[in-house]
């Protein structure tokens, strides 16, 4: 577990997933869920994706990194723990603002799964029309 006290706590959200995430001082050790960090997410990509926000700030092994994260797939957590990453770096330092913000991981992304329409087979798709 983290030393609440002395961690930087912070939540962010993507489509249906919610993270937050407890950023200390230590030597990069990380955590998604009580999981090894690279058993919670096998694509190198999504861990790649979720790592930017440490990489831009030049803080790889500088904070122990726990998160947990509920709801949506993949992607979406991998997303949400991305923009609780980034939100817990800027509680931790301030001036790091300016590179977090001009590279878009602090801009919650709004997009959402819009929702199935009555009388049709999905949120845009229609039934077949047929004139006669």
């Amino acid at each position: 577990m983290v030393d609440t006290k002395n961690a930087f706590v912070a939540t962010g959200r993507r489509k249906d997933a919610v993270a937050r995430v407890w950023l200390s001082p230590g030597t990069g050790k990380q955590q998604v869920n009580r999981r090894p960090f690279e058993n919670y997410f096998p694509s190198e990509a999504l861990r790649s994706f979720i790592e930017q926000p440490l990489k831009l700030t030049n803080a790889v092994g500088r904070y122990d990194l726990f998160a947990k994260v509920s709801g949506g797939g993949p992607t979406g957590q991998a997303g949400a723990v991305r923009h609780a990453l980034a939100r817990a770096l800027l509680a931790a330092d301030a001036s790091l603002r300016d590179v977090l913000r001009s590279s878009g991981c602090l801009t919650r992304d709004a997009r959402m799964k819009e929702r199935k329409k009555a009388g049709q087979p999905g949120a845009r798709k229609r039934f077949q029309f047929s004139k006669r």
